[in-house]
C-alpha cells in the first residue's frame, strides 16, 4: 500500500471516529408520551418501550463502530494496518477504501450469517393459556382455534354492532 493510500485510510478514520465520538456524546434521553402511565393505552406504552430499546441498540451499535475504527487507527500507528491479521497477507486498497475498519483479508472474514441462533426471550417467555401452541417444524401452530374465545367477546358480526336489527333473527340461517 502506499503512503498516500495508508494517509487517505487514516484521515478517513479520524473522521469517522470524530463523528461516532460525536453521535455516541449525544445520547438522547429517552421521553414518554404520557405524564402517567395509568390510564396508557398498553399500545401506546408498547410504543415507548420500543423506542427506547432501538435507542438504546443504536447507541450499542456506534460504540461498537468506534471501537473497530479506533483499533483500525491503532493497527496504523502500530505498522500492521493493511495485513490480515490472521494470515499476515497483504489485504487489498479496495477493499480498505470500502471498509477501512477491515483487519483481515476477505478469506479470514465473518462471512457466516447466524441463522439458528434465536432471541433470549423466548427461552424464559411461556404461553400465557393452558393450552399452549405447539411447535412443529421450527414453526409454532396454533391447534386450537384461538379466534373463537376471542369472539366470545364480541366482533363486528355480532348483533350488538347491526343496528335496527332483532338480535334473535340474526342468529337464524337464511336458507
Amino acid at each position: 500500500m502506499k503512503d498516500e493510500q495508508l494517509k487517505q485510510l487514516k484521515k478517513q478514520l479520524e473522521e469517522q471516529v470524530a463523528s461516532l465520538e460525536e453521535r455516541v456524546e449525544q445520547d438522547e434521553e429517552f421521553e414518554t408520551t404520557e405524564l402517567s402511565n395509568y390510564d396508557n393505552h398498553p399500545a401506546d406504552n408498547a410504543t415507548d418501550l420500543y423506542d427506547q430499546e432501538r435507542g438504546m441498540a443504536l447507541t450499542q451499535f456506534k460504540e461498537e463502530e468506534l471501537e473497530e475504527a479506533k483499533t483500525a487507527l491503532a493497527a496504523i500507528e502500530d505498522g500492521t494496518y493493511g495485513k490480515c491479521s490472521v494470515c499476515g497477507k497483504e489485504i487489498p486498497f479496495e477493499r480498505l477504501e470500502a471498509l477501512p475498519t477491515a483487519l483481515t483479508c476477505i478469506d479470514h472474514a465473518d462471512q457466516e450469517v447466524d441463522l439458528e441462533s434465536r432471541p433470549p426471550e423466548e427461552d424464559v417467555l411461556q404461553a400465557s393459556t393452558g393450552q399452549p401452541v405447539k411447535k412443529e417444524d421450527d414453526g409454532i401452530r396454533d391447534y386450537q382455534d384461538s379466534f373463537e374465545d376471542v369472539e366470545d367477546f364480541g366482533s363486528s358480526d355480532t348483533p350488538q354492532d347491526q343496528p335496527d336489527e332483532d338480535p334473535q333473527d340474526f342468529f337464524k340461517d337464511d336458507k
